[in-house]
């Protein structure tokens, strides 16, 4: 009896991982699924955040984030004194230096 209850718990043991194992992208009906893993990167980098006046400027959100050194070649003025202007995807964010507020938002001023 003792051999029989050692058996079956050892072949319990066995079973699980294979029970466990991946089913290598196969739901239950034997269907192969879709993986949307390599297009996570595309999307997030298609969502673009829209900023507002007042609100506070978060490098992260940007996207394709840069300082602007030469505002002229925009066809934008200097940026007054504590101010510098910033890219977010196709638009010009003028922000504070020290508080990082947005102070005005030119869209669409880089193509």
């Amino acid at each position: 009896m003792k051999k029989f209850i050692l058996a079956a718990a050892v072949a319990s043991m066995l079973a699980t991982p294979a029970l466990a194992a991946p089913n290598n992208g196969r739901d239950s009906r034997g269907q192969i699924e879709q993986r949307s893993d390599r297009n996570a990167g595309p999307q997030r980098q298609a969502q673009q955040h829209r900023w507002n006046k007042g609100e506070r400027f978060d490098q992260r959100k940007a996207s394709s984030y840069r300082v602007i050194s030469n505002p002229r070649q925009y066809r934008l003025k200097d940026a007054p004194r504590g101010y510098r202007y910033v890219q977010s995807g196709n638009d010009a964010v003028l922000i504070g230096i020290t508080s990082g507020v947005v102070a005005a938002v030119f869209a669409n001023m880089i193509r």
